[in-house]
């Protein structure tokens, strides 16, 4: 799902950012032949993702470095797990040790916060999902993350599928007309989802001939009304303030797809430090 070419142009901002000219303390105080010899180490217990994107942001400055992965992604980590041995000279190892820690740092934590979900609801038929409430720029390992923690991908951008908004509907006038005139412009290759925030809206889509209907911000009670309406004519999902505290009550619904923004927007970074072993 990672192409060179994305992971290669986040790395490169990244490091243009924090390094900007120089590195004033590493260039100043590093002898350029020093070696050093360092792990990547798991301070808390998680899921693993992101570590070749890591390990290449270290290698990305300079190619002297070598690395060896010790873990896959998609694995359990535990406090005090080794992910991977670095070995190169030290002024590159130090400068490009913060962007590979932020990544895979941020990355597991979307990792973990996504199993914990997906965990959470293991017994229902149920699928968790992302969306596009992604940090900008870093979309295809935020993405990434979410299948490592057990989780799948909603559309991947707006050119991936037509979703009518709330704000469409309100643009366009109606549930019903946003449906079938996009239906008519759109062709038959382009599936068509809409979203509600009425059991009316719900009725409206059902009509028109949606595909698939996100309930938005729906009670409990109605996501239960939601099912029965629609009664299999449509794929529902829920979207809309869905957390792990309250995923297993939406779950028990009967809701076939929940849709979750805070495991992209707001996640907690997973703890990892580079140690360095001279």
């Amino acid at each position: 799902m990672l192409s060179n070419f994305n992971i290669d142009n986040i790395i490169r901002t990244a490091l243009a950012e924090d390094i900007n000219y120089i590195d004033i303390t590493t260039d100043l105080l590093i002898d350029p032949s020093d070696m050093t010899k360092a792990s990547l180490v798991a301070k808390a217990d998680g899921v693993l993702a992101g570590i070749d994107v890591a390990l290449r942001a270290f290698c990305f400055e300079d190619d002297k470095i070598i690395c060896e992965k010790l873990i896959e992604d998609c694995s359990i980590l535990k406090k005090g797990d080794v992910i991977a041995k670095i070995e190169g000279p030290t002024a590159s190892i130090l400068k490009t040790e913060r962007t590979a820690l932020n990544i895979l740092s941020h990355m597991c934590g979307i990792a973990t916060y996504t199993k914990k979900c997906v965990d959470a609801v293991a017994e229902f038929d149920v699928s968790i999902t992302d969306t596009r409430k992604t940090l900008p720029g870093l979309r295809p390992l935020q993405k990434y993350a979410v299948l490592c923690g057990g989780g799948n991908n909603h559309r991947y951008n707006l050119s991936a599928a037509a979703m009518i908004k709330d704000n469409h509907v309100d643009a366009y006038g109606s549930v019903f007309n946003a449906i079938s005139t996009l239906r008519e412009r759109a062709g038959h290759m382009v599936v068509i989802e809409v979203e509600v925030r009425t059991l009316e809206e719900l009725k409206e889509a059902i009509d028109a001939g949606a595909l698939v209907i996100m309930l938005d911000n729906m009670t409990p009670e109605m996501l239960r009304e939601a099912v029965e309406l629609t009664n299999g004519r449509a794929i529902l999902e829920v979207s809309g303030n869905v957390t792990l505290e309250n995923v297993y009550e939406i779950a028990e619904t009967g809701i076939p797809i929940i849709s979750i923004g805070a495991l992209t927007h707001s996640v907690k970074s997973l703890d990892i430090s580079l140690r360095i072993e001279k």
